[in-house]
């Protein structure tokens, strides 16, 4: 179904779209576009759209959008990646400017209910959308309820591994809860026509341009390098090849941008390219140009400030936003001429040069170890080539050895199906049989939309897996899907997420805590498990590192030493990918990550403090406050690097590590102790003058816990037995808290005791029966301790000795 644009016509935008078009930065729409606008404007269709990288996208999604809020709707766009919903914040203040407002919803981000629901536009993440609509009920997530219109952008992320199933699913889950127009955009794939059924998008709007449409032609082929022994020596390997290729490039004043693996490898692969290029006396550089060199002073990163100097830039998602914008600007204008980024960069800046070569086909993932580049993110690569207004010809390469280099050709010469990932079977022994189809039935289930199993193969219909199924033998189909999804109901109810009745389905409690907390549900069963017995602070930490969600965490050679050096002897019998997210965990408590661990600590801390929060409701609803309120205090830990002592502070607003830290180093452990305090002396602990009042406002608004024993007994008689009543109360704010009893004779260690009483309440105010006894003991301790099982606050105690004569 391949369509070249019409080059006849190239629609002005003021014609279609007059109120918005001071929100575009050109004038007409280009080929591709014009041929798309009128099934935007004049129909209310779905529209699949798939064409190559730079032909020109993202105006047909703002295209869409603009059309939504003419009609007053509300849309939603679905970026790839967490980074581009920053970027695209930033790109759309054009809207701002206009009246609209662009709201980002992501997970990194608190989330303001009120402003995500007066949104005109709202930017969110597959995972993010899949989350909020699983909670569309809820009062902070109702705003997915009003979407009229989600554009998709780069909709081939359908095949990707694990995210692919997330983006499947929540289209399908979206479309059934408001029903709104989807817009699926795409890089170049080979079967539009299946994304276009499974949307129900229509053939005349359903488009499949080839590459005609491409601003500047594309020249694409593999270049072989010599494969080693050595993984360090064949990155160089590669680099000398990828310099081979940029080089002819560079010298007629083209630019070179370079795909390396990581972070690192950017920084890395410049410094060598720039002794590199000097050698082989290559003209770049601007070390004479005064005013380059009082512009390069802007720079925060002191190794990137060096190496621009030299023409040679490095590009990833660590850097400043202000590095990251000039690192940009100089590539535009040709200040920069050889150019390294990771990955991030084809998906979101259109940053194009007349040369680009992927050095590394795998990647470093903190959470997935070396993973190989899927082919879409080749090709999208790859499209950057070509500069339009510049170049008359664009050049692409993949650096590899021989043996990919027939699969790497392929691609190029015949791109790639689009599959779904939804129903592919598990590898785990453990695991489901379909481990990303029992994930996303599971929350079909727990949200009532799946209550029998005609409902789940109902629901399956809705999905793009169905529509590949119809087209593909490898997919399952008719009584073998039927058996397929038999089987994975099947497992989960032998594990506990749900319970069936004949072919009536209902979720239990731990299914609708997997689902609501957006867990693999091997980690769910574990964290289940954890309830049986005593749990303590190192099995809580041991099994979040220890989750499914880190089962591809991998630790390099270079790591081993540093996590030797956090866990010693401890832990030994685990993974080392296990032990690393240990050791980042336990370091990290103390603010004392080792240098080898921090490029993959960020990502492991927010993951896994995700974790801590899912545990602590499941150790809540099936454990106890007690274990509840350790885990909560461990998930502060690992979020804000404060002690054991003092991380009760953290649980006031507006106090995070760093003001934490200040107060903890004045003396103050608690809320209570700030609360107790003044205004001038928590300014003289660090805190400015109107910091300091709020703070001591929110710590005395949080529970403080008094005691008021009543009749209680001085002494009691030998076999003498009285009941008597305990107030508890909070003078503070209220929490819910649980309340228990400990009692300890003489000879009892004194951190143990027989638990008594336990009551759950919402303090307030509440009383407790005790029951006195005069047993053989001479002396009885009696306890009243409570806990916060919502809260980071240490548990109090509050004691009183009873004599038995």
């Amino acid at each position: 179904m391949s369509r070249r644009a019409e080059t006849s016509s190239q629609v002005p935008v003021k014609d279609v779209l007059p109120a918005f078009a001071d929100a575009f930065p050109f004038e007409r729409f280009n080929e591709m576009q014009s041929a798309v606008v009128p099934a935007l404007l004049d129909s209310d269709e779905n529209v699949v759209v798939s064409a190559p990288t730079a032909s020109g996208k993202t105006a047909v999604a703002e295209a869409a959008i603009c059309q939504t809020l003419s009609t007053d709707g509300t849309a939603l766009f679905l970026a790839p990646l967490r980074a581009l919903t920053n970027e695209k914040e930033r790109e759309w203040e054009r809207f701002e400017e206009l009246g609209y407002s662009v709201y980002v919803v992501t997970g990194e981000r608190d989330l303001h209910p009120r402003r995500a629901k007066r949104a005109d536009i709202l930017v969110m993440t597959p995972e993010k959308a899949d989350s909020a609509t699983r909670k569309h009920d809820s009062r902070r997530y109702s705003f997915v309820e009003d979407i009229d219109c989600c554009v998709i952008d780069e909709v081939h992320l359908l095949d990707s591994d694990g995210r692919g199933s997330v983006l499947e699913v929540t289209i399908s889950r979206l479309r059934r809860l408001c029903d709104p127009r989807v817009v699926a955009l795409s890089a170049t794939m080979s079967n539009a026509e299946d994304v276009a059924a499974w949307l129900d998008a229509p053939e005349e709007t359903t488009f499949a341009f080839d590459e005609s449409v491409r601003p500047v032609p594309l020249e694409a082929d593999v270049a072989i390098y010599s494969h080693g022994e050595n993984a360090f020596a064949d990155k160089y390997r590669r680099l000398y090849r990828a310099l081979d290729l940029a080089e002819p490039h560079i010298r007629e004043d083209g630019q070179a941008l370079v795909f390396v693996a990581s972070r690192q490898d950017t920084v890395q692969a410049a410094k060598k390219a720039r002794d590199e290029l000097a050698a082989r006396d290559i003209p770049v550089g601007a070390r004479g140009d005064y005013e380059f060199h009082q512009a390069a002073e802007q720079l925060q990163n002191d190794t990137l400030r060096q190496s621009v100097l030299d023409g040679v830039g490095f590009h990833h998602a660590g850097l400043a936003r202000k590095d990251k914008n000039l690192v940009e600007e100089w590539f535009r204008d040709g200040t920069i001429e050889l150019l390294f980024s990771t990955s991030t960069l084809a998906w979101g800046v259109n940053l194009p040069a007349r040369c680009v070569v992927i050095r590394d086909t795998t990647h470093h993932d903190p959470l997935e170890g070396e993973v190989e580049m899927s082919p879409l993110d080749i090709l999208q690569m790859l499209g950057r080539a070509g500069r339009p207004g510049y170049d008359d010809q664009g050049y692409a390469w993949v650096v590899c050895d021989g043996d990919d280099a027939s699969r790497y050709r392929r691609l190029l010469s015949h791109g790639k199906n689009i599959e779904s990932r939804l129903a592919e079977r598990s590898t785990g022994a453990d695991g489901p049989p379909s481990g990303d189809l029992a994930t996303h039935l599971n929350a079909e289930i727990a949200l009532g939309n799946v209550r029998s199993v005609e409902d789940a193969m109902d629901w399956l219909e809705t999905t793009f897996y169905w529509v590949r199924a119809q087209q593909a033998s490898a997919y399952a189909s008719g009584d073998d899907l039927s058996n397929q999804v038999r089987a994975t109901l099947d497992w989960l109810v032998s594990n506990e997420f749900i319970e069936m009745d004949g072919s009536a389905v209902e979720p239990t409690p731990l299914g609708r805590l997997a689902s609501d907390y957006y867990l693999d549900l091997p980690t769910a069963r574990q964290f289940a498990d954890l309830t049986d017995g005593e749990l303590t602070s190192e099995r809580a930490l041991r099994a979040v590192s220890a989750a499914e969600e880190f089962d591809s965490v991998s630790a390099r050679s270079a790591e081993q030493d540093a996590i030797d050096a956090v866990l010693g002897e401890q832990a030994t019998g685990m993974d080392a990918g296990n032990r690393k997210v240990l050791a980042i965990l336990r370091s990290g408590m103390n603010t004392t990550t080792p240098t080898e661990l921090r490029s993959d600590a960020w990502v492991i801390r927010q993951n896994a403090q995700r974790l801590l929060s899912a545990l602590r409701a499941i150790v809540d609803r099936f454990g106890d406050p007690t274990g509840a309120n350790l885990v909560r205090r461990l998930e502060a830990r690992v979020e804000t690097g404060i002690s054991d002592d003092a991380v009760g502070l953290t649980a006031i607003d507006g106090i995070g590590s760093t003001r934490a830290s200040s107060l903890a180093a004045a003396g103050y452990q608690s809320p209570a102790d700030v609360a107790t305090a003044t205004v001038s002396e928590l300014t003289a602990a660090g805190l400015a003058d109107g910091v300091a009042e709020r703070v001591h406002k929110s710590a005395s608004e949080l529970p403080a816990i008094e005691v008021d024993w009543g009749a209680f007994p001085e002494t009691v008689a030998r076999g003498e037995r009285t009941l008597c009543e305990v107030t508890v109360e909070s003078v503070g704010g209220s929490a819910r808290a649980g309340l228990s009893v400990l009692v300890r004779e003489d000879e009892q260690e004194s951190d143990s005791g027989v638990e008594m009483t336990t009551k759950d309440s919402y303090l307030g105010q509440t009383t407790l029966p005790v029951g006195v006894f005069g047993g053989s003991a001479d002396r009885v301790e009696y306890s009243i301790r409570v806990v916060f099982p919502d809260l980071p606050l240490a548990p109090v105690e509050r004691s009183k000795v009873v004599r038995v004569e």
